[in-house]
């Protein structure tokens, strides 16, 4: 599917942004609408951008960009934009669409500074598509946790809490994280990473 709307440009800093990735010296990123942003549903997404002219760039979503933008806008990495047009002309016209890139990294689980037994906020950082829906094992079953703006998955009643994971891309492809241990702020590594499309 193919999207329609303006590029626009912001001064990045250090890269984070509402996603929470943290600092990055990735340039090629973007902020997405709120109406696209979907409740962080954007986040991590890989999209294609392509101005009238022709030239195409490739960007992470890692932050989310508030009214005004309008639907359909991205709002860019100063270096993206430039990949498109002179930072002079200040917002184009561009088509964009959801990619499913090659990449070389696996995807990491982050608990949320606070997450003990007893509450939590689970991240998964490093997927190639966009994630649907991440779920908990439980004594009773998988339990789907709750999406918030920021892009961590809440178990507020510790339902879970440093149990496995299963992520859900939005193709349905679903990935099964063995338990890891609640270490608030650290990244840790699976060896699994979601089928391209």
């Amino acid at each position: 599917m193919e999207y329609q709307g303006l590029a626009t440009f912001y001064d990045t800093s250090n890269g984070d942004g509402a996603c929470l990735y943290g600092p990055t010296d990735d340039v090629m990123t973007a902020a997405m609408n709120h109406t696209d942003y979907e409740t962080s549903k954007a986040c991590g997404a890989y999209v294609q951008v392509r101005a009238a002219n022709g030239t195409s760039i490739t960007v992470r979503v890692t932050n989310e960009c508030p009214l005004p933008c309008a639907p359909g806008q991205l709002d860019l990495s100063p270096q993206a934009f430039a990949k498109l047009a002179a930072p002079s002309a200040g917002r184009i016209p561009v088509t964009w669409r959801l990619l499913s890139p090659a990449v070389s990294d696996k995807i990491s689980v982050r608990y949320k500074t606070g997450s003990s037994p007893y509450w939590c906020a689970v991240q998964a950082v490093g997927h190639r598509n966009p994630l649907a829906r991440l779920e908990v094992e439980t004594a009773g079953g998988w339990r789907q946790l709750q999406r918030t703006e920021y892009n961590y998955f809440l178990s507020e009643q510790g339902e879970g809490c440093g149990a496995a994971i299963r992520l859900t891309d939005i193709y349905g492809e679903t990935l099964t994280v063995d338990a890891l241990t609640i270490r608030p702020d650290v990244l840790q590594p699976t060896r699994l990473q979601f089928a391209g499309h």
